[in-house]
């Protein structure tokens, strides 16, 4: 048995410009960082007992014989991308909820080759992890997503990543003081909205067509540079300014970004107290993110206390094997 467990992120700015469509016209990028919320993925060999040749169990259980037979997307093409058709039984754990703008289906596939790819025996780097997950999700299963999310799964860490125009990226770690970082972890609070959708639906509004985003896409880009400036060099809390001025541009990429219901928990947690925040992923729901002052975080969590509060810290590590025991498997 095989088990992996790869983190989720939170993206602070850069958002949009991680867009194929965009980034191999324009270069873009990021600033992110991992958080110690995980998806667990294990895999086993499958005894030849069962009717099925693979069982797959994450919020519904399937049991095929092929792997054309599976709905899941991701698990169906990570499959066939490594040539494995039978005798195997995986299994999805995650501590987030899906659909949530997480990064959550990318760091499932990230997990989910770095797993298969343990069972076979075989060691890969965080740079092909994130390479392939990219082109599992943009080309094989051909879903708007961006490029962030499966390097944030890969890697892990702080990171300023850049895309170029040829269609490579860099990932340097964010060297700023500790004691800042450390600040900053402790300054930020996550809240689930309770609303799930399909970042895809979302992104779709506006990358189809995301040339016509090109002040609000370049703007938040260079936002990146100056969030990495006020961590080596400002006060702290101009980062949670900068956060309230990249959630008003990223507003303006498309009507389906907000909702009435998201404006109104921004609102209170401005009135409570926060500096800043945003919506974290595509939009439309999933996880909420603010800058809040530690003295006011108490004010805040009353504010929102029809949310539920997720606890966090950054997290170091990428992607990561942490359960390899085969002796026991075929």
């Amino acid at each position: 048995m095989i088990i992996t467990k790869t983190p989720y992120r939170i993206s602070f700015f850069g958002g949009g410009s991680d867009y194929p469509g965009w980034y191999k016209k324009h270069g873009g990028q990021v600033l992110s960082t991992t958080i110690d919320k995980h998806n667990y993925i294990s895999c086993r060999y499958l005894p030849p007992f069962f009717e099925h040749n693979i069982r797959l169990v994450y919020s519904v259980v399937e049991e095929v014989d092929t792997t054309e037979s599976i709905d899941h997307p991701s698990a169906k093409e990570v499959l066939k991308f490594l040539n494995l058709s039978k005798n195997l039984e995986i299994h999805y754990d995650g501590d987030l909820p899906g659909r949530s703008g997480s990064g959550s289906s990318s760091s499932f596939t990230v997990g989910l080759l770095n797993t298969l790819y343990s069972y076979k025996g075989i060691k890969v780097d965080a740079k092909r992890l994130a390479e392939e997950a990219i082109y599992i999700e943009q080309e094989l299963i051909g879903e708007t997503v961006g490029s962030q999310d499966q390097i944030s799964a890969a890697y892990g860490g702080f990171n300023h990543i850049k895309f170029e125009r040829d269609n490579s990226f860099s990932v340097n770690k964010v060297n700023a003081d500790k004691e800042k970082i450390l600040k900053l972890e402790s300054n930020v609070m996550l809240f689930f909205t309770g609303i799930s959708r399909y970042a895809e639906s979302i992104a779709k509004t506006y990358v189809d067509d995301i040339s016509k985003k090109e002040m609000q896409i370049t703007m938040m880009s260079s936002m990146v540079d100056e969030g990495l400036e006020i961590l080596n060099n400002g006060d702290l809390d101009d980062f949670g300014v900068l956060l309230n001025e990249a959630w008003k541009k990223k507003k303006e990429l498309s009507d389906e970004v907000s909702t009435s219901k998201i404006d109104e928990i921004y609102e209170n947690a401005i009135n409570a107290g926060a500096i800043g925040g945003k919506i974290s992923g595509a939009g439309g729901g999933g996880f909420m993110f603010f800058y809040v002052p530690e003295e006011k975080q108490v004010n805040l969590a009353k504010s929102l206390s029809g949310l539920t509060h997720v606890p966090f810290k950054f997290e170091e590590s990428g992607s990561t094997v942490i359960f390899d025991d085969k002796k026991n498997d075929e």
